[in-house]
């Protein structure tokens, strides 16, 4: 395997669907050698907090990060917030609503599983569920397995799990772009060629979602990403030029949840980095929480 680049913008812990707490993965970006790295949990800012609080001098450069799960009548968006007051009352507003909306689907989720299917969990399994701070499909899969209902968390979501439509109660985008923007923070379009489920969107889709999201206060792509192909980066960045967005690159790092590495963004060495992402990275050392010695 290839060493990790030193940056790394899109990674999860446990407070959502990741595996690693947040003190473990400081100390797997550590080791790794990042430099530049930042926590994304979705729809929640509680693994930023507690790992600003672990940062000592020397460690690497740490931006608050935040994925909003959000959804409107066009499509369905990942918003990322990176740079923002983590006090500010706006960004706690939406990681509030966004946390209230995955709690009731969480209900309607398992009370789907019990009438489509008759899997029924005990009292103690679901209480478990509600007591995370942020519990979502990979959660669900798991119990599944565990309970003999599924033979992996991959068949407990693609046979049963995405059976089911939650409605459309969602974190809408312009929300989520304002939400990050009045506190401070750069929102920036996670993995944007993606769509629903397994859609690609490029040319003329990819055209129209940023054509909407910027006019909601979007800044920014991420075109490194590990599951673009170069052909994917390479669209991207010509429309981060066209829309003078900002760049961004992330791994999408969920630990054991999922079979990416830390670190693994698909970037170029340092010196070829195009100048949409230096000047984001410009940005971020505005906003770096890191302690300095």
């Amino acid at each position: 395997m290839t060493a990790p680049h030193p940056i790394d913008l899109h990674l999860h812990t446990t407070v959502s669907d990741g595996t690693d707490t947040p003190a473990a993965l400081l100390d797997r970006v550590r080791a790794a050698g990042i430099r530049l790295f930042s926590v994304t949990d979705h729809d929640a800012t509680k693994g930023c907090a507690e790992i600003a609080s672990r940062l000592r001098a020397g460690d690497p450069d740490f931006l608050t990060g935040v994925e909003f799960s959000a959804k409107d009548e066009e499509g369905q968006y990942h918003i990322l917030g990176y740079g923002y007051d983590p006090d500010a009352a706006a960004i706690g507003a939406v990681v509030a609503h966004g946390h209230a909306l995955r709690m009731q689907k969480l209900r309607q989720r398992l009370d789907f599983l019990r009438s489509a299917f008759g899997f029924s969990f005990s009292e103690a399994d679901e209480a478990a569920l509600f007591a995370l701070d942020n519990p979502g499909k990979p959660h669900i899969g798991n119990l599944m397995v565990r309970c003999g209902f599924a033979a992996s968390k991959e068949e407990a979501i693609e046979v049963y799990l995405n059976r089911h439509h939650a409605g459309s109660a969602y974190v809408r985008p312009e929300e989520a772009i304002a939400a990050i923007r009045e506190s401070g923070g750069i929102p920036v379009l996670a993995h944007p060629a993606y769509g629903r489920g397994d859609e690609i969107l490029v040319g003329e889709a990819m055209e129209r979602r940023l054509v909407r999201l910027t006019a909601f206060g979007l800044m920014g792509v991420e075109a490194f990403y590990s599951g673009f192909s170069p052909k994917l980066t390479a669209e991207t960045l010509a429309f981060a030029a066209r829309f003078d967005l900002l760049v961004t690159a992330g791994s999408d790092y969920h630990g054991n949840n999922k079979t990416v590495a830390l670190g693994d963004t698909n970037l170029p060495p340092a010196a070829d980095y195009p100048a949409p992402l230096c000047r984001f990275l410009e940005e971020a050392a505005a906003r770096s929480l890191t302690p300095r010695a």
